[in-house]
């Protein structure tokens, strides 16, 4: 499951650069609040029979991994090359590949897909393109445009945009962290996809509370929960699995049982902490290129277990004729 975006922005991706103003009914009911990391591959971790491919998507991404199956092994080892200059100067440049960058490096690849999915809508937001988004380039692209003191003049359920509105303008503020009132690409996909980026973790759990809090009260009761599932029918029986939610609630959510969620329980149920996995892969890709144990890599050290990084025709042919051994 993944965390709920706002309604505005939800409505935006599904329909980038389309005219007109969101549906404040935009979004599924009661779905996709709990963000979890995705695994960095689908693939098997299993190095100990010469099976790369779960290194090769965790380190290139799934796609470009795909690019590499079909490459020569001369030219599979240039763009590696390339590939470990391109992680030395993202971080000190000092000519070695530390655990850090290396790691910075993995957990770029695995957003490739989002920041690829801002790019393509760059153009809608930047409407002077002057290489950064205003807010108001960004409130007009979603909302329309409105002179001052008549937003929403034209629409039946002004106060409900307002609100939308509001929202959205505090989300912007917290994403653009030098406070210039212009979004960066990367503040642009923090706004957007929020759950990504720790420093936007608090925005994250004040909205869901929001959505959930329906007496305002500042918590989320186990009735307000399960509203936000499910929808009871006059003269229908509560299903087993709400009542598997129920239970939830009390056993998992509920983590000081009184009976309630506070911001820190919504944290802990909408952005689960989870293992850094990007972490727990550079550390193995390290320690098994790490050849004079010195705790960072050399190009030539990455180089030469080339195979292990990124695949090649020669390498995909190896795991293909592997696979087949193992099945005989």
């Amino acid at each position: 499951m993944m965390w709920r975006v706002s309604l505005p922005i939800l409505l935006l991706l599904l329909r980038r650069g389309a005219q007109g103003k969101p549906s404040p009914d935009a979004g599924p009911h009661g779905q996709g609040r709990v963000h979890k990391g995705t695994p960095l591959s689908e693939a098997p971790h299993d190095d100990a029979h010469g099976n790369f491919q779960y290194d090769h998507e965790a380190f290139l991404g799934q796609d470009v991994a795909k690019e590499f199956d079909q490459l020569s092994p001369e030219e599979s080892q240039a763009r590696l090359g390339r590939i470990v200059d391109r992680m030395d100067r993202a971080g000190d440049g000092d000519g070695w590949v530390s655990l850090a960058e290396l790691r910075s490096w993995i957990a770029h690849t695995q957003q490739r897909h989002i920041r690829d999915s801002v790019s393509a809508a760059w153009d809608t937001y930047d409407t002077d393109r002057d290489g950064r988004v205003g807010w108001e380039e960004l409130r007009n692209a979603t909302y329309g445009h409105y002179a001052p003191g008549e937003e929403f003049h034209d629409v039946e359920d002004a106060e409900t945009y307002k609100k939308m509105l509001a929202r959205d303008e505090r989300r912007f503020q917290v994403a653009d962290q030098d406070g210039d009132s212009m979004a960066t690409r990367e503040e642009l996909t923090a706004f957007l996809h929020p759950e990504e980026f720790p420093h936007m973790r608090d925005i994250v759990i004040a909205e869901t509370l929001e959505d959930l809090d329906k007496n305002k009260d500042g918590y989320v009761q186990v009735e307000e929960y399960i509203a936000d599932l499910y929808t009871e029918e006059p003269g229908e029986e509560e299903p087993a699995w709400v009542q598997t939610e129920r239970q939830q609630f009390q056993e998992f959510r509920d983590l000081n049982k009184d009976g309630r969620l506070d911001s820190s329980e919504v944290g802990h149920w909408v952005l689960p902490q989870t293992q850094d996995q990007p972490l727990v892969e550079a550390n193995h890709l390290l320690h098994e290129s790490d050849t004079n144990k010195d705790g960072r890599l050399s190009k030539a050290e990455i180089l030469d277990n080339w195979n292990m990084f990124v695949g090649s025709q020669a390498t995909n042919y190896g795991e293909d004729l592997t696979r087949h051994h193992d099945e005989l």
